[in-house]
């Protein structure tokens, strides 16, 4: 089966590479920006992609448990390392839009209650970074249960994301439809349904 080969190939591959390999966008990014391939406006296609990359890491996330429940590909173990990339490039999208960008501290303001894609963007980093700051061992151990009840704010998170995306384009672009599509479409895979409870056969 497929999802057995993939189990047995990525069995003896750490995690950690992926924050090696997630640090390389970035810097890639960013020589284009300082080599003029990122046409005229460099600031604002660094934003754009940086958020974009976060947004695809976070769906990616979400992908983990349909994964294996549906497929029986096991990727759990690499959900960390994805995670923290993503609130690594969403990070970078917010300082590239405060440093880069905007860089008067009145209007972020005025911009983060005015423009309801900022305010929706602001709202979705704010909840993640108590994840990224708790996505650690020694965290998963002193919180407890209360760990897994804070990560279900991913639940959240995304599509926040997703709909910082669809508030920011301008007209009609099926582009954030289909991540919002997704994103649902994914979350609604995680609910479990109550099983028919097996009646006893008539004698």
């Amino acid at each position: 089966m497929i999802a057995d080969r993939i189990n047995r190939a990525t069995r003896k591959v750490p995690a950690w590479p992926l924050y090696i390999l997630g640090a390389l966008p970035p810097l890639w990014l960013l020589f284009q920006g300082f080599t003029g391939g990122l046409g005229v406006d460099p600031v604002k296609e660094m934003e754009h992609q940086m958020g974009l990359w976060g947004l695809w890491l976070l769906i990616a996330g979400l992908c983990v448990t349909p994964l294996q429940r549906f497929a029986g590909i096991r990727l759990i173990k690499y959900r960390r390392a994805i995670g923290l990339t993503a609130f690594f490039y969403i990070f970078l999208h917010l300082l590239i839009w405060l440093v880069l960008d905007v860089q008067i501290v009145s209007q972020i303001i005025a911009d983060i209650y005015k423009r309801p894609y900022i305010t929706v963007g602001m709202t979705a980093f704010v909840l993640l970074v108590p994840l990224a700051l708790t996505s650690n061992s020694w965290s998963i151990r002193k919180l407890g249960p209360r760990w897994r009840q804070l990560h279900k704010l991913v639940y959240v998170i995304v599509p926040l994301g997703g709909l910082h995306f669809f508030l920011l384009v301008k007209g009609f672009q099926i582009e954030p439809l289909i991540y919002l599509g997704v994103i649902f479409l994914l979350l609604a895979l995680r609910i479990r349904l109550p099983r028919r409870k097996r009646t006893a056969p008539a004698e």
